[in-house]
C-alpha cells in the first residue's frame, strides 16, 4: 500500500496565488469582450443613424422653402449651407467626421447646433426618467416581495393583476387619460411644460413648480414600468422560498419578517438588479411618447418635433445619444450581473 503525502501549506498557498492571476485574466477578457461588443453595437448605430434617416419621406429644405416662401436661389443657398448639395458619399464622410467630434451639425428647425440643443434638453429628460425609475423600482420591489411572500392571497392577486393591467396599457393613451382627468377636468396639475409663467423665481418656488409639473408624466411612466420589477421580484422570491437556507434560518428561531428581509429578499434581488440597469437605458429612450403628450421639454419632445420636419441633423443626434445610453446601460448590467452572480464570474 503506497503512502499518500498530503500537500504542504506552501504548496496550497502557491496554488491559491496561481488562481488569482487566472481569475484576473478571466475578468479582463470578459470586460474586453463586453466593451468590444458595445463598440460594435455603437458603430452599427452610427451607420444606421445616417442611412435610416436618409430614407425618411419628405424633403426638409422644400418644407422650409414653402413655409418661408423662399425662391430658387435661396433654396440653393440653404442646400449648400447644410451640405445637401454634396454627393451622397461626401455627406456620409461629413456625417462620420461630425459624429466622432460630437458635432451633429445644425438643426434645420431651431437653427442651432444639435449638440447645444441636446445639452440643453438632456438634463430635463434625466430628471423625468430618473424620478420615475426610482419610484417604479421602490414600488415594484416592495410590492413584488410582499406579493411573493403572500402568494395566492388577495393582496397577491390584486397587486399582480393591477400591475399587469397598467403594463399592457399604451403609454400615450394612459398619459392622455391622466391629462384629461387631472389636468383638464379636475385642474389639479398643469397640463404641460416644465414651468408656469406665473410661478415665482425664488429657489423654493421653482422646485415646487417643477415638482407639480412632474407629477402626471412621472405617474404615467411609473404606472407602465413598475410591473416589470414587481413580476420579476415576485417570481425570483417564490423560487427562493423553499430553499434550504431559509429552513435553517427558521430553525434558528428567526421571525418570518426577518427571514424574508435578511435572507430571501437579498438572494432574490439578482435578476431584478440586472433588469434595473437594462431598463434605465430603455426608459430614457422611451420617454419620447410621455414628453410629447405632456410637452415636457426634453430629448423625447425634441425628437418628436424633429420627425415632423424631418430635421435630419437633430434626428441623427438624438438617435445616436439615445442608442449610446442604452448600449452603455446594457454594458453596466452585464458587469453588475457578473459581479453579483458567482456562476457567471467563474464560467
Amino acid at each position: 500500500m503506497s503512502n499518500v503525502v498530503p500537500p504542504s501549506t506552501s504548496a496550497i498557498a502557491t496554488s491559491a496565488h496561481a488562481e488569482e492571476p487566472a481569475r484576473d485574466n478571466s475578468f479582463w477578457r470578459y470586460l474586453a469582450n463586453k466593451i468590444g461588443g458595445a463598440l460594435i453595437s455603437l458603430a452599427m448605430v452610427i451607420l444606421l443613424g445616417f442611412f435610416f434617416f436618409k430614407l425618411l419621406p419628405g424633403d426638409p429644405i422644400s418644407r422650409i422653402a414653402r413655409e418661408q416662401n423662399l425662391g430658387a436661389e435661396q433654396i440653393a443657398i440653404l442646400r449648400e449651407q447644410y451640405g445637401l448639395d454634396k454627393p451622397f458619399w461626401q455627406q456620409f464622410v461629413d456625417y462620420l467626421t461630425n459624429v466622432f467630434t460630437l458635432n451633429f451639425g445644425e438643426s434645420y428647425v431651431y437653427r442651432k447646433p444639435v449638440s447645444e440643443l441636446i445639452g440643453q434638453y438632456f438634463w430635463n429628460t434625466i430628471l423625468l426618467t430618473a424620478t420615475a425609475a426610482v419610484i417604479a423600482i421602490i414600488l415594484g420591489l416592495w410590492l413584488g416581495q410582499k406579493a411573493a411572500w403572500k402568494r395566492g392571497s388577495l393582496f397577491d392577486k390584486l397587486a399582480s393583476t393591477t400591475s399587469l393591467v397598467f403594463w399592457s396599457v399604451p403609454t400615450f393613451w394612459l398619459g392622455l387619460i391622466l391629462l384629461m382627468i387631472f389636468g383638464g377636468t379636475l385642474k389639479w396639475f398643469p397640463t404641460g411644460g416644465m414651468r408656469s409663467l406665473s410661478a415665482g423665481t425664488d429657489p423654493l418656488s421653482v422646485v415646487l413648480d417643477v415638482a407639480q409639473h412632474l407629477v402626471l408624466p412621472v405617474t404615467t411612466l411609473v404606472a407602465v414600468i413598475y410591473a416589470q420589477y414587481l413580476m420579476v421580484m415576485r417570481s425570483s422570491l417564490i423560487e427562493e422560498m423553499n430553499a434550504d437556507y431559509l429552513t435553517t434560518a427558521r430553525a434558528k428561531g428567526l421571525r418570518e419578517d426577518l427571514v424574508r428581509r435578511r435572507h430571501a429578499v437579498p438572494n432574490a434581488l439578482l435578476p431584478t438588479v440586472t433588469l434595473v440597469f437594462l431598463h434605465i437605458g430603455g426608459l430614457i429612450g422611451g420617454a419620447v411618447t410621455v414628453e410629447a403628450v405632456f410637452s415636457w421639454p426634453g430629448l423625447g419632445k425634441l425628437t418628436y418635433e424633429a420627425l415632423s420636419g424631418p430635421d435630419l441633423p437633430l434626428l441623427q443626434g438624438t438617435f445616436v445619444v439615445f442608442s449610446a445610453i442604452i448600449i452603455f446601460m446594457n454594458l453596466i448590467a452585464d458587469l453588475v450581473y457578473r459581479r453579483l452572480d458567482p456562476r457567471v464570474r467563474h464560467a
